[in-house]
């Protein structure tokens, strides 16, 4: 009788078992699981190229149209193409509604999530604020938009908005746009810092305790600085989520150009109205009411390459944060 056993697989190298591993493991499958495998493989190469397409064909059509007078030139009455100007405003209004929504998102999911993770109590209000950002992570967007106009249409926040001259609120204005979209950021924010902080071992905190540390120190100076990767991460896809919308923004600031409310220069830009290149995008797709679609291309074309520049932000500080982990 052979006194060797089974023979185990053997160690990870580079974070993989070998090749000869994987196949005996494979080789034993069934051949349910086998199809199973298959199936996933053929779904994850159509997402693939479906993505693949949607991004090859906006970066042709994009560079086939754009050109860099559109840059830097607003949008303006005209009968033709050539005539009616670029996109520098919807541009600039892009950024205005990003950074209202990322300076609203980023720090109450950082707090959020710092709550959730470490605290959470009381117990029942824990759970109600993880069914809320549950909720708000899975909510239509022209379901918050309406909130938001109702909500801003209000004698309180009426001030926050577009009113003329004979009183009538709009409930429509950057800030209005960017409130609604914070929610919109919010559960990314507060689900990559709950993550984060999730992932730290238990001994961390321990070491912190028996150096005479309390909890809300050891948070602030320990654990906040080991996510701040998983805070960036979080706020990046913020950022992509918040510059991608469309229905918050046709409904909580229109499509104008931009202009302020009142004679401070701050707060006139927060209750003031304009445009982003989502809204662009769809007044001048052939659907559109312009029909212009060599300007929506090249928006498009634009929109596409800040997302796509935040992605790649996100995987770089995500890989960055790995190896510092495992160096």
């Amino acid at each position: 009788m052979s006194t060797l056993g089974t023979i185990a697989p053997g160690p990870p190298v580079n974070g993989r078992r070998g090749s000869s591993s994987m196949a005996m493991r494979s080789a034993s499958w069934r051949v349910t699981d086998r199809i199973g495998l298959g199936i996933a493989w053929l779904l994850g190469l159509i997402f693939c190229a479906i993505c693949a397409a949607i991004v090859l064909f906006l970066l042709i059509e994009g560079l086939r149209f754009i050109r860099p007078s559109m840059l830097v030139t607003n949008p303006r009455a005209g009968f033709t193409q050539s005539q009616t100007g670029g996109f520098l405003g919807p541009m600039i209004g892009t950024v205005i509604v990003a950074l209202i929504a990322i300076g609203m998102a980023g720090p109450l999911g950082v707090a959020i999530g710092v709550w959730l993770a470490e605290f959470g109590r009381p117990r029942a209000m824990a759970r109600i604020a993880e069914s809320t950002i549950e909720m708000l992570a899975g909510a239509p967007t022209v379901v918050l938009a309406l909130f938001g106009v109702l909500l801003f249409e209000s004698e309180p926040l009426g001030f926050l908005s577009v009113t003329n001259s004979n009183g009538v609120v709009f409930g429509k204005s950057f800030f209005a746009a960017g409130t609604i979209l914070a929610l919109v950021a919010l559960p990314l924010v507060v689900t990559t810092v709950r993550e984060g902080l999730q992932a730290i071992p238990d001994h961390v905190r321990e070491a912190s305790y028996a150096l005479g540390k309390t909890r809300i120190a050891t948070t602030r100076r320990i654990l906040l600085p080991a996510i701040r990767p998983s805070v960036i991460t979080g706020t990046m896809l913020g950022v992509g989520r918040v510059v991608g919308d469309t229905a918050i923004i046709l409904l909580l600031l229109g499509d104008t150009p931009l202009q302020g409310v009142g004679s401070a220069p701050l707060l006139s830009t927060l209750r003031g109205t304009g445009s982003t290149l989502t809204s662009y995008i769809y007044n001048n797709a052939p659907t559109g009411e312009l029909n212009q679609p060599n300007k929506a291309y090249a928006a498009a074309f634009v929109l596409l390459a800040i997302v796509l520049t935040l992605n790649v932000l996100v995987d770089v500080s995500g890989r960055r944060a790995r190896e510092r982990r495992w160096s």
